[in-house]
């Protein structure tokens, strides 16, 4: 006789079989070789065919050619304003291009550079898209790319929240309110390609982001923004893989979608996970460790450390809060006693807004293509121990998990060679590096 407790077990057995069929979670290689801690905060790298690497240091705004021992460095554009090789004013972001040149984006000037694979800037251009130049030229986050026809992939306006102007006030009254009013948070984004020749844009699919909500307050004249944090948000993720297709990491239910270089859109099976419940008492730790992660984000701000701010893969993957904004001083001023702007603050949700199950994986660049058809997606998963680092799924072109890798406490992934090569940025006091080694 079949009971309820032999069909719970036959509903459950191809979960289990789908869990044991993962593979176990194994440390990354030693680094075979290593920058001199002399970076900022390299966003994004491009290994180049004779092994040497382009590295974008968006905190020090410059960018930098290593030889393929990563011992020998040469300056391709540095901060310098004016110059021929000028980095620009703002961080910039770096998109492989055709061959083996790079694009750089410089979105305050709305130019782009060839870079050639000796790091010699070949032609400037204009940006294809002068009011997305922000979004095409930012490697925070995903990273542009070209899809298999040759557009530009990247995410438009990515969480803005629009502003509404308020009425004026009828009969010549005098205005007692606000002159705007913040319109509702977006909870999605637009995935988009635009070709850089033609400059034809057009949307390839929406995914979720996380939904901030900015509220503005007026009282006795000064007016107070307050964001709203979730640190712990269900969102999507994004990647253009090696063969020119976008996979789309689903948060919900932890699947990719596709969109094949044909046009086509596939979806793969559910990636298994080992999903963690939350109590009501995890889901308050987690806010107080958001709190915790954000006032000593605000610290290294107010210290000038910026770089330390931006935190490493292992606290990202976990905790899921990614803070990397600054505060105004809570009287109206800019920080250092001048009059300043409307006083920034931060809140954050309830803890009975968060979900019941920890998401796989987190916000703030989570999904990353490598150059051998491979998505790897940083998770929440964890092992305790001096290697706890952040734990990746890497995911084949068919869906299947190939490899669990773990890096060390204090890396995280920023880009990849051919054959396996996996270029991880680390820090210490002394400054942060890049390190290579292979899968």
């Amino acid at each position: 006789m079949l009971t309820t407790r032999h069909l719970l077990a036959a509903l459950a057995l191809p979960a289990a079989l789908g869990a044991q069929a993962t593979p176990p979670v194994r440390l990354i290689n030693a680094p075979d070789a290593s920058t001199k801690p002399m970076l900022g905060l390299a966003a994004a790298v491009r290994q180049l065919p004779n092994g040497g690497l382009l590295v974008n240091d968006i905190l020090k705004r410059q960018l930098l050619l290593f030889d393929n021992t990563l011992a020998n460095v040469t300056l391709v554009a540095d901060s310098t304003s004016g110059a021929a090789d000028s980095y620009g004013a703002r961080p910039g972001g770096i998109i492989p291009y055709f061959g083996d040149s790079t694009l750089f984006i410089d979105p305050g000037d709305l130019s782009m550079f060839v870079i050639g694979p000796a790091g010699a800037v070949a032609r400037v251009a204009s940006v294809p898209r002068s009011q997305d130049a922000p979004f095409i030229g930012s490697n925070i986050g995903g990273l542009p790319a070209l899809d298999a026809r040759g557009r530009i992939v990247y995410s438009a306006g990515a969480g803005f929240q629009a502003i509404r102007m308020a009425a004026p006030p009828a009969n010549g009254a005098a205005r007692t309110g606000l002159p705007f009013a913040m319109g509702d948070p977006p909870d999605t984004a637009a995935l988009v390609r635009i070709d850089p020749n033609s400059r034809k844009l057009d949307t390839a699919a929406f995914y979720k982001i996380p939904q901030r909500k900015m509220n503005i307050t007026q009282t006795d004249g000064r007016i107070t923004m307050s964001t709203e944090i979730n640190p712990m948000p269900v969102v999507d993720d994004w990647a253009v893989t090696s063969d020119g297709s976008i996979a789309i990491v689903r948060g919900r239910d932890y699947h990719i979608d596709w969109i094949n270089p044909d046009g086509s859109m596939t979806a793969s099976p559910k990636i298994p996970f080992d999903w963690e419940r939350l109590t009501d008492d995890a889901k308050v730790a987690v806010i107080d460790s958001a709190k915790a992660a954000f006032e000593k984000t605000q610290a290294a701000i107010a210290a000038g450390n910026s770089g330390a701010a931006a935190g490493d893969g292992a606290a990202a993957g976990r905790g899921m809060v990614v803070m990397n904004f600054s505060t105004r001083g809570g009287g109206g001023t800019d920080g250092r006693g001048r009059a300043g702007g409307p006083a920034m603050q931060a809140t954050f949700v309830s803890a009975s807004d968060l979900p019941d199950y920890r998401p796989a994986f987190g916000q703030g660049g989570a999904v990353k293509a490598d150059l051998d058809g491979n998505v790897w997606i940083r998770t929440t998963a964890h092992r305790e121990g001096a290697i706890a680092g952040a734990i990746y799924d890497v995911v084949s072109r068919k869906g299947e998990v190939t490899d669990r890798v773990q890096v060390p406490a204090g890396r995280t992934i920023v880009g990849f060679g051919k054959g396996g090569v996996v270029y991880m940025l680390a820090r210490d006091d002394k400054g942060a590096w890049i390190e290579r080694t292979k899968r």
